[in-house]
């Protein structure tokens, strides 16, 4: 397990380089002004997938994928 400090800084790089610093900062403060129950998000995310085959779960995300594009 990382320690807390070392988590924290993987994730901000992770972020930094993905997003760039100004949209890694939005996002953080983002996370920080909503309530957000991880667990309690997974449990509905899992429920809603959970009867659907991987290609179904594929196309959904195909489908949602080629209308950012």
């Amino acid at each position: 397990m990382l320690a807390d400090t070392v988590l924290r800084d993987s994730g901000m790089k992770i972020l930094k380089e993905k997003l760039g610093l100004m949209e890694a900062e939005r996002f953080v403060t983002l996370i920080l002004r909503e309530p957000f129950d991880y667990t309690k998000w997974r449990q509905d995310f899992v429920k809603k997938f959970e009867d659907m085959s991987v290609e179904d779960v594929s196309k959904l995300a195909m489908q949602g994928y080629t209308k950012i594009q």
